[in-house]
């Protein structure tokens, strides 16, 4: 029996104009009323999914978030972090150099903004869709004390397809390395990832790998989907995605999260 679904946000849970369907408020409402939880899992702050988690009614001490694509873990209320793993100062500043030698637009999340040594449109959209400032800025000007929870090269689609390939070894050594988006090409902590967020979360709660689903359409959610007993791709998943899982629902478009919810836990 499944105990706990974790999902995505965009482009799994939520439609193409990031709205959570009535269909999946009522399912979600019953899977709290039969004590099952529903995790959020996605790459954004907590400041960019509070409209959802009061949507769905999730503000309680029991329930958990994974965000930031599993660098950190936390509480819907009163915000108590389980699980933190962010990269450092020094990894922004690493992964910069790297940016200009393949001419890509980059940007760092903090707890509360966007850093950028330059403002462009794709550093816009992440300030716009986690309503976070951008603070612009030379790297080398940050203060030593800055948490810098994950990096990321953001540009065209085709822009980061060419920069995947020129990635050095090191780069993938050292880091998680996720493609979030088609605009987003992300590098967190080699100890974060959906799927271990997901695993901290389950942890505790009591619940087994076995009794959890995960679905997701993009690379970020990958491992969550091979950790969970039950891995679901988006029926618009990517196909690595949909390589990766057990069974393929509908898009986000047609309610797929609706349609896994109500398959395997009511």
């Amino acid at each position: 029996m499944y105990k706990l679904i974790a999902v995505d946000l965009d482009g799994t849970l939520l439609n193409e104009d990031k709205k959570i369907s009535e269909r999946c408020r009522e399912d979600v409402k019953k899977l709290k009323e039969m004590g099952k939880k529903i995790v959020i899992a996605t790459g954004r702050p907590m400041k960019g999914i509070l409209p959802f988690i009061e949507t769905l009614d999730l503000f309680d001490e029991n329930n958990y978030v994974v965000i930031y694509n599993g660098a950190m873990v936390q509480s819907t209320v009163g915000e108590k972090i389980i699980y933190d793993m962010p990269v450092s100062l020094e990894s922004y500043k690493e992964l910069y150099e790297l940016s200009r030698k393949l001419d890509v637009n980059i940007h760092a999340l903090t707890v509360n903004r966007v850093l950028t040594p330059k403002f462009n449109p794709y550093t816009e959209v992440e300030s716009s869709i986690n309503q976070i400032p951008v603070v612009e800025g030379p790297v080398d000007e940050i203060d030593a004390s800055t948490k810098i929870v994950k990096v990321m090269f953001v540009d065209e689609p085709e822009k980061l397809d060419s920069v995947i390939v020129q990635l050095p070894d090191w780069v993938k050594q050292k880091y998680s390395v996720q493609r979030s988006a088609p605009i987003f090409l992300e590098f967190l902590n080699k100890k974060a990832n959906k799927g271990i967020g997901v695993s901290i979360v389950a942890k505790e709660l009591g619940i087994k790998p076995e009794e959890v689903i995960c679905v997701g359409d993009a690379g970020n959610d990958i491992d969550m989907i091979k950790y969970a007993g039950l891995g679901v791709a988006m029926g618009n998943a990517t196909d690595d995605v949909k390589a990766a899982a057990d069974f393929i629902t509908l898009t986000n478009e047609e309610d797929g999260v609706a349609q896994v919810i109500e398959k395997f836990m009511l």
